[in-house]
């Protein structure tokens, strides 16, 4: 089991809606993300910076490469493109994390 994180940023002023959006996470991607090993994923957001920071509990880091090509994914970047930084593909602009301590 991996431990991953990573940082993404928020445009100014949509953090309420990102917020509504993950309430509303669709079923689809929730089982897509399940599917793929993913555990224990929580989001936190920086409110002063717009920054948010995740970190996720992945079975096999490998079958995260194939996320990007799902159509499902695909749609859920789209979605939320208009409210954080996104790369030409909309995938968020994300920064992996090096981790420096942990405490089990």
């Amino acid at each position: 089991m991996s431990r991953i994180a990573f940082k993404m940023k928020l445009f100014p002023g949509f953090a309420e809606e990102y917020k509504v959006r993950h309430a509303e996470i669709w079923p689809g991607l929730a089982a897509l993300l399940k599917e793929n090993g993913i555990s224990d994923y929580s989001i936190f957001l920086d409110e002063e910076t717009d920054s948010l920071f995740a970190i996720l509990k992945a079975q096999d880091a490998n079958l995260l490469d194939q996320l990007p090509y799902n159509p499902i994914m695909q749609q859920w970047w789209q979605f939320m493109s208009d409210i954080m930084e996104t790369n030409d593909d909309n995938s968020p602009v994300s920064v992996p994390l090096k981790e420096v301590f942990h405490l089990a």
